[in-house]
């Protein structure tokens, strides 16, 4: 009875240990899972946490720094007019050299330190893509709040099309850059319409589509709207209607902001890249149409050719052209429900640079070889 009970007792406790074993195994394992970095789209592999502004999304954590004004002043030798290289929506725009050799783009304008500000600073920067400027972190001291980005040396696309200030530009970026320079756009607003909650752009224009020294495209002020709450689109100033051409009609008439309005702005990019123009201007002198309006009443192509800008010359394939232009055709149909979301962009403007490249043989330095596939253009030629 009693080599009974001890066998009763003795297989009890072992059935607890066992049972601790256990315990101890899955929290260790599950202890491993959450400090393993995970690799996200973008090549991080920054740990990943769930944040956002009122849902859970999972993004690439980049702790958002917080910068003195001690030190936004050093950087910029206290602000020098020389350091100033633009204004926009935010404020002013300094060029900073941090103590650690980094350059730095630093937005300034007045106001008084608010959390929903950080709030949204630790959000936006903790969205990491190749394809978009990053922010690097805030400053709020002395009634005055600081955006930090990182600083793209080689300007805007809108600087390379039209020259500094207005100026007319001398380069040619020839066809199949261009190409490169929309894909990078586009699969930077594409991503930011992948998170979750998707993140609308609501301010994509040529002027905020930047270039490092590679080319590399990188859009600039994302989500730079939520900082400025209701932004007015109607006004005089010419910067007001060069920013309003970039803007769908139901956002313009309704207000209504949404991925497929940041399409809609997208086509308006490509209008600019393809023709070297600010599609506010008027297709021509005996026309009081802007570029939008021309080709949205001009989809039959019978004419097109004359919006493409000459600096092209023979750098593209008519085949590519078309393809092109049809795309941009998709995105600034006033009807947002005909619109293609940015994934597909992506994919057919990846398709038609494949296409680009097998199409055109360059021959010694700087020749390009170009294999027409149809006789659209001919008569530009």
């Amino acid at each position: 009875m009693s080599g009974t009970l001890a066998a009763i007792l003795g297989g009890a406790a072992g059935a607890v240990a066992l049972v601790g074993i256990v315990i101890l195994i899955i929290w260790y394992c599950l202890s491993r899972s959450r400090s393993v970095p995970r690799t996200s789209e973008t090549g991080s592999s920054d740990p990943s946490i769930q944040v956002g502004r009122n849902v859970g999304v999972e993004l690439s954590l980049r702790e958002a720094r917080h910068f003195d004004m001690e030190e936004l002043s050093l950087a910029t030798k206290n602000f020098s007019d020389k350091n100033l290289i633009g204004e926009g929506k935010f404020g002013e725009v300094y060029k900073g050299l941090l103590h650690d050799g980094m350059l730095v783009a630093i937005k300034r304008r007045p106001g008084e330190p608010s959390q929903d500000f950080v709030d949204e600073v630790r959000y936006l920067s903790s969205i990491q893509h190749r394809n978009l400027v990053t922010l690097l972190g805030y400053c709020q001291e002395n009634d005055q709040q600081f955006l930090i980005y990182e600083y793209i040396p080689n300007g805007s696309v809108s600087s390379h099309l039209y020259g500094a200030a207005g100026l007319a530009s001398r380069e040619k970026l020839e066809f199949k850059l261009r190409l490169s320079i929309s894909q990078g756009a586009a699969k930077g607003l594409a991503h930011l319409h992948s998170l979750s909650p998707r993140l609308v752009h609501k301010d994509f224009k040529t002027a905020n589509v930047l270039v490092d020294e590679n080319f590399i495209a990188k859009v600039a002020d994302a989500g730079l709207r939520h900082f400025l709450g209701r932004v007015d689109i109607a006004g005089p100033s010419s910067q007001v209607a060069a920013d309003a051409i970039f803007l769908s009609p139901e956002v313009r008439e309704f207000g209504r902001f949404s991925e497929k309005s940041d399409v809609y702005s997208f086509g308006v990019f490509l209008l600019e890249l393809v023709s070297g123009r600010e599609a506010m201007e008027s297709q021509s002198q005996d026309s009081d149409q802007n570029l939008v309006e021309w080709v949205q009443n001009n989809q039959d192509y019978s004419d097109i050719s004359s919006i493409i800008d000459p600096r092209l010359g023979n750098s593209f394939t008519a085949e590519g052209m078309e393809a092109f232009i049809q795309l941009i055709v998709r995105c600034v149909d006033p009807s947002f429900e005909k619109r293609p979301a940015m994934s597909y962009v992506v994919m057919e403007l990846d398709r038609i640079y494949e296409k680009e490249m097998s199409l055109t043989v360059v021959m010694g330095e700087g020749t390009p070889t170009v294999t027409l596939g149809s006789h659209l253009f001919r008569s530009s030629k």
